[in-house]
């Protein structure tokens, strides 16, 4: 595959207004929903999938509509609905300290399916996997109000520190049969649910565009190295990972993810980031709160702070956060579990080796600070935060801030106590001096990192 081939717009596509992602994204994700809706009524078969440790490119080949749950929940609270089917969830019964996405997904089955974007149709296959404790508990809640039969992955992680399964040594071998060997039972599933055979050039097709958005994605991550930062990985950066998610293997995603790369490419070149005058360059680490984000992201720019990077876009990415995490399209069944064990092993070693991973972050994308954001309803996020905090500031000696709200839930963001906590953040960081250009970057070292994240090649 050459670089002429990923660069090129797809045959018969008029050239229109200047691409905005944030734009796009809004139009791609509005038309998601749309056929999501539409789905019962073409007669298309529905899946529920998760984010991570999900079969999609194998759903993909059988032309399965996907829906999201996390993300039908995420965008409750971006849409500012969120507590009406959170307190539904909780008069039904839900504890207050269950996870929020689920709450506010059961919510939407006691409305009926109702989503504030539109109808969302019931599953006629849930994929839960042990990528999260939570995946499983969800999955049943759909199987006993909603009677969706569920197909379970159970996917190897980490056995131990410092160890960890390589491509080609004999855990790794033993890990991809053993997945290979679910998705084969899968396969036969879905096509007893299809009435399709499984086409294995179908599945290649998927995972050679799963390949081409792979590259686009990490170049996009890598541009963001610069100084100053062209998007901020906590706003903008939750668009790019919403299309990753939602058209994951489809030619719509590699076009978005394409155009994306060249627009911020452009950016780089011209010297524009997301704040005008970047003064601090931040890690977020831990999950958003979808219905303050843009507010938080506010308090944090008008000190001149931008999120360079976040590991919330490594670990929701849907595995394709890493360049060496390619399909080899020759043997596509083989490769697909080859790269799901490789990217659950990272999910799920994720909160246990967190202060190694963003170590190494803090040093790629020269951090001046940390933001740690703890879940009320996630323990699996929050957990290990303040061991994560202690050891980064001991041993790199770079402050922190650790604020603690929730998913969705609005009850639990109080903007006073936040924005007090984050003032008193920015002036530790300023007394420390910023990493503006103006505060003294090395323009020679910024213009070599610009030119590394570009530089282009071939994903497959």
């Amino acid at each position: 595959m050459t670089t002429q081939a990923l660069d090129a717009v797809p045959t018969g596509q008029v050239a229109t207004a200047p691409f905005d992602a944030r734009t796009e994204g809004q139009r791609l994700m509005k038309n998601w929903y749309s056929g999501l809706a539409e789905a019962p009524g073409r007669g298309q078969h529905v899946a529920n999938v998760f984010v991570m440790g999900n079969a999609i490119e194998i759903l993909r080949s059988f032309d399965f509509q996907l829906v999201f749950p996390e993300i039908n929940s995420l965008q409750t609270g971006v849409r500012k609905a969120s507590e009406e089917y959170l307190r539904l969830s909780e008069d039904y019964g839900m504890s207050p300290d269950v996870c929020s996405y689920v709450k506010a997904d059961v919510g939407l089955i006691l409305k009926e399916q109702q989503h504030p974007a539109g109808l969302i149709p019931k599953a006629d296959i849930a994929i839960a996997s042990n990528m999260c404790s939570t995946f499983i508990k969800w999955a049943e809640i759909w199987e006993r109000m909603l009677k969706t039969p569920t197909f379970v992955l159970d996917l190897p992680g980490q056995r131990g520190g410092e160890w960890k399964a390589r491509p080609g040594d004999a855990q790794h071998a033993a890990d991809s049969r053993w997945i290979e060997d679910q998705f084969r039972d899968l396969i036969q599933k879905c096509e007893k649910i299809t009435g399709k055979r499984f086409d294995m050039d179908r599945l290649a097709e998927v995972e050679e565009r799963v390949n081409k958005m792979i590259f686009h994605w990490n170049n996009v991550m890598a541009l963001n190295r610069v100084c100053p930062a062209p998007f901020n990985a906590m706003l903008d950066g939750l668009t790019y990972i919403g299309i990753m998610n939602v058209y994951r293997g489809t030619s719509e995603g590699v076009e978005f993810m394409r155009q994306l790369e060249e627009q911020l490419k452009a950016k780089v070149a011209r010297g524009e980031g997301r704040v005008a005058e970047e003064r601090f360059r931040l890690l977020f680490s831990g999950t958003p709160c979808y219905v303050s984000m843009r507010r938080l992201v506010e308090l944090f720019e008008t000190w001149g702070g931008v999120f360079a990077y976040s590991d919330y876009l490594t670990f929701a990415s849907g595995g394709m956060d890493a360049g060496e995490l390619v399909y080899d399209t020759s043997r596509p069944l083989e490769s697909l579990a080859e790269v799901t064990g490789l990217a659950a092993q990272r999910g799920l070693s994720n909160q246990f080796f967190a202060h190694e991973r963003l170590a190494q972050q803090i040093r790629d994308y020269d951090v001046d600070g940390i933001v740690f954001h703890g879940i009320k309803s996630c323990r699996f996020v929050s957990s290990g935060m303040a061991d994560t905090r202690d050891y980064l500031n001991k041993r790199l000696n770079v402050p922190s801030l650790y604020i603690e709200s929730d998913l969705i839930d609005p009850r639990y963001w109080s903007d006073a106590q936040i924005k007090n906590r984050v003032d008193a953040f920015f002036e530790t960081l300023h007394q420390r001096g910023g990493a503006a250009p103006l505060a003294g970057k090395n323009a020679a070292a910024t213009a070599a990192t610009a030119a590394a994240a570009t530089a282009t090649g071939s994903p497959a």
